[in-house]
């Protein structure tokens, strides 16, 4: 194995490890990754090649919550249609920006995605809202508006996606993050798919970041149970590592920018 097959599969490791320790978050650092570390050229291919592997791993999660009976079937199939759609038309808008400034936004994402990482998850009792109008409007304008983050940056979205569920259907946290899976799988999927019809996927790359994710991620989940009670310290220091790549990415972006 040579070392740049070496640095796909170690950074689909870093990413599956994260989100099996974590449960979510991990997926952000998939660009960068494969940007700054395996060395893609292209912020495009970047984004396109990382989305298939996030879709890959929440697909494969989604198989394991469905098991345990978290998903909720009806709203995970409404919800993904919808934000498909989103993420068709976030991630056309993206492939048409220029990679710099695309980079640059993605970088300010992940300042923000360190923010939320430093408030710690609690359970949230919430109750359940009637399915009326109201709800339908409201599930279908957050499916939308998180498609289309998710696909115009290339990113999973469940940071996104799982509030958004909780808002428009008051389903329980476990529910929408087992439901949200669907979503986030579906919306890589569709940003691969359109990226991929511009040639903006490496397919060999992928499977090697794939099958490092897998290994990570089997990994991140068997520490994850003696860990528990440690998470919050987790999720500060990973929190602590994203603003450092979001400082790298932006440093780097800024003097191109200003450059051009």
């Amino acid at each position: 194995m040579n070392t740049s097959i070496l640095a796909v599969v170690g950074s689909g490791g870093i990413v599956g490890f994260m989100l099996g320790l974590l449960g979510g978050g991990g997926s952000i650092l998939a660009t960068p990754l494969l940007l700054y570390v395996v060395g893609v050229t292209q912020p495009h291919i970047a984004i396109g090649t990382g989305a298939l592997a996030v879709s890959v791993n929440a697909f494969a999660n989604f198989a394991s919550h469905a098991i345990k009976g978290h998903v909720w079937w009806r709203c995970a199939a409404v919800f993904s249609a919808l934000g498909v759609i989103g993420a068709l038309g976030g991630s056309s808008l993206g492939k048409a920006m220029d990679g710099d400034s695309l980079i640059f936004l993605f970088g300010v994402l992940m300042m923000v995605v360190g923010a939320l990482m430093l408030k710690p998850r609690k359970a949230v009792t919430v109750e359940c809202r009637p399915v009326d109008l109201r709800m339908c409007l409201a599930t279908a304008a957050v499916a939308l508006a998180a498609g289309a983050a998710s696909g115009f940056f290339g990113i999973g979205g469940g940071f996104l996606i799982v509030p958004g569920l909780m808002l428009a259907t008051g389903m329980p946290m476990i529910n929408a993050i087992g439901t949200s899976l669907l979503s986030v799988g579906a919306f890589g999927l569709a940003t691969a798919l359109n990226y991929a019809s511009s040639g903006l996927v490496d397919w060999w790359l992928a499977a090697e970041f794939i099958g490092g994710g897998i290994v990570g991620g089997v990994l991140g989940m068997l520490l994850a149970t003696r860990l528990s009670a440690y998470k919050n310290i987790l999720n500060r220091l990973f929190a602590a590592l994203i603003f450092v790549v979001a400082g790298y990415i932006l440093y780097r972006n800024w003097g191109r920018l200003m450059a051009g």
